[in-house]
């Protein structure tokens, strides 16, 4: 249950609105329930959730169209290892069993991860979370990462990719796993939560460094909202009901997908291991510091 408010009101934000940058429904479902439940009015900040669609995030952040926005873990250190000051504000989701996942079809050749050698992986993004996932478990598998040959394509293009014969296997995330097997009775390959991504940190929100540094209380406000709104979504049910309300996703659809968890701390350790596996992965050069990218109040 959210907060009931009972505790002392701390001093009033800078600011009176905050501009927020959503994307992924799943992950985003809490905040929005907070949103829509008026709790951010009650902590003295009028929450804007600015819709990204398929737009960059970070980018916006740092064009000032919104002042925190939601993104991938790898998207946000790709960014902050390419010089982008960003103060994370909050995770927002970590994967669990086949909330990610290599997805095959019904009658494919390429029913175990080492099956080719060269396998041909369809991934929304060449330089981010499924393509990480992907070189992660099918190493882990037993396949030579330099061989795996990722293309991009939308989610929601991937199973006419699989259908084509274009690609041996897709990187899904829900809903649209659950959409695949539902409709064209596709196959798990590979449990994208398993060996190095067991349990791994998705997404988050962040800030740029400046506005952090000049809105402190605005933004302790959110994320004390925001831990609020996350404790809450412990009852997955909480969150399968809600989902048709903000996004394509029907009731079906909502009571069937994977569900991960959402973590209530910004943890600097649970961070970190998105960041090491991405330097030795080859997607950033240098080791990046995550504990340096948090609030003053989560320095160690």
């Amino acid at each position: 249950m959210f907060d009931s408010g009972d505790s002392p009101r701390p001093t009033a934000p800078e600011r009176a609105t905050l501009r927020v940058g959503v994307a992924d429904p799943i992950d985003t479902a809490p905040l929005r329930i907070a949103a829509v439940a008026g709790k951010f009015r009650q902590a003295g900040l009028n929450v804007e959730l600015v819709d990204l669609g398929t737009a960059d995030g970070v980018a916006k952040l740092s064009a000032g169209e919104v002042d925190v926005t939601f993104a991938s873990d790898v998207s946000l250190f790709h960014a902050a290892a390419g010089g982008t000051a960003l103060q994370m504000q909050g995770e927002a989701y970590t994967s669990s069993s086949n909330t990610i996942a290599l997805v095959t079809l019904p009658g494919s050749d390429y029913a175990e991860p080492t099956a080719k050698k060269t396998p041909r992986i369809a991934v929304d993004n060449q330089t981010d979370i499924c393509a990480l996932t992907a070189r992660s478990v099918l190493a882990t598998a037993g396949v030579d990462p330099a061989k795996i040959r990722l293309q991009a394509s939308p989610f929601s293009q991937m199973p006419q990719l699989l259908q084509a014969g274009q690609a041996d296997a897709a990187v899904m995330m829900e809903p649209f796993i659950t959409r695949a097997e539902k409709e064209l009775g596709a196959q798990i390959l590979v449990d994208g939560s398993s060996g190095a991504t067991l349990d791994f940190p998705s997404s988050g929100y962040a800030s740029t460094g400046a506005f952090a540094a000049a809105n402190p209380r605005t933004l302790a406000a959110f994320r004390r909202v925001l831990t609020q709104a996350q404790l809450a979504a412990a009852d997955p049910a909480m969150v399968r009901d809600a989902l048709p309300s903000f996004s394509d996703i029907d009731q079906t659809t909502a009571a069937l997908i994977s569900l991960g968890s959402y973590p209530t701390t910004l943890s600097a350790t649970r961070l970190q291991r998105v960041a090491d596996l991405m330097h030795s992965s080859g997607l950033i050069p240098n080791r990046l510091d995550v504990q340096a990218m948090l609030p003053a109040a989560n320095q160690q």
